[in-house]
């Protein structure tokens, strides 16, 4: 009977051996898969067919060897909720997207590696890379691209042009204006930025003043700008650099970027490390990617604003730019 309690004791250690091998080879495979993805929270007109995002994907895995997985995760603000959610066992490597209006609530959230890219200082403007971090020396969100906030203005519609935000809320304007709205779009967050610091504590009231002006308040940046491209409006929120898309597609100048005489904030967008990220290594390399000459040539004409990296030389439709 001892022998035979034995002999069974010693084909369970070894039956439980085994299995005990067998679920640390997955863990180790799975482990390893990671190695080769970089796993990047984004929003969908970076990750979309015609964003900077799939042609950064590909020539960071040509160079590389390391493949791209973009998730798109809404605009910046469900980026950054997403990544808090996931703060205790992260599953992003990086976030793409996070902007110098939400910075201040990103640097606090605690999500964030801090990590300065290799030759950050020589290509990109310090006064960008320090705004985007709420004014702080050190690096923990990286500038990909830029520009000012403005008006887009469809000059064959008619109307007189607005001069100022003050214009926008006349008459004459009345269901003429699309915006988005600043809980889940960075373009709507920032006409909300802009009116503030212009108006102050009487934000509100210019509000009132503006809401018979606005014909709705698209969720997104993107459906917002194809309403105003299919004619709904004449006005949209934009940037300063929308107006180039329209010329280097040959569709006229009649979309124009207005200059208002409040003066305009810039968005700076940025990209981080996710602390405790499953592939550091690959974030790593992938943000040195993201401001190189290679991955910043793809901006001016998919993202539509400025590359950060000053060495990018332009497309000419950018003389519609301010």
């Amino acid at each position: 009977m001892k022998k035979n309690h034995f002999y069974l004791t010693l084909i369970l250690c070894i039956l439980i051996s085994g299995c005990f091998f067998v679920g640390c080879k997955k863990t180790d495979k799975a482990a390893d898969s990671r190695k080769n993805e970089v796993i990047v929270y984004t929003y969908d007109s970076f990750s979309g067919e015609w964003g900077a995002g799939p042609e950064i994907a590909r020539l960071f895995e040509e160079k590389t060897g390391i493949k791209v997985t973009y998730a798109d995760c809404g605009d910046s603000g469900q980026i950054l909720s997403k990544a808090v959610l996931e703060k205790a066992s992260p599953y992003a490597d990086v976030l793409i997207g996070i902007d110098n209006n939400l910075s201040e609530q990103a640097l606090e959230s605690g999500i964030i590696y801090q990590y300065k890219p290799q030759k950050l200082d020589e290509i990109v403007p310090a006064d960008i890379t320090k705004e985007l971090n709420s004014g702080k020396n050190t690096v923990s969100l990286v500038p990909y691209d830029f520009s000012d906030f403005a008006f887009i203005f469809n000059t064959l519609s008619g109307l007189p042009t607005p001069t100022c935000l003050e214009d926008l809320t006349k008459p004459v304007y009345k269901n003429k204006i699309i915006l988005m709205d600043p809980r889940t779009s960075t373009p709507g967050l920032g006409f909300k930025c802009w009116a503030e610091k212009v108006y102050g504590s009487d934000y509100d009231a210019y509000m009132k003043r503006l809401e018979p002006s606005i014909l709705t308040m698209a969720p997104s940046w993107s459906v917002g700008y194809g309403m105003f491209t299919k004619g709904e409006a004449p006005l949209v929120i934009s940037y300063t650099t929308s107006a180039a898309y329209h010329i280097e597609y040959d569709e006229g100048d009649q979309f124009k970027a207005l200059k208002f005489t409040d003066g305009h904030i810039r968005q700076i967008e940025g990209a981080c490390i996710v602390k405790n990220a499953p592939n550091l290594a690959g974030a790593k390399k992938f943000m040195d990617f993201l401001i190189s000459d290679e991955a910043q040539n793809i901006i001016p004409l998919t993202q539509w604003m400025f590359p950060s990296n000053k060495n990018v030389k332009l497309p000419a439709s950018y003389s519609a730019a301010f």
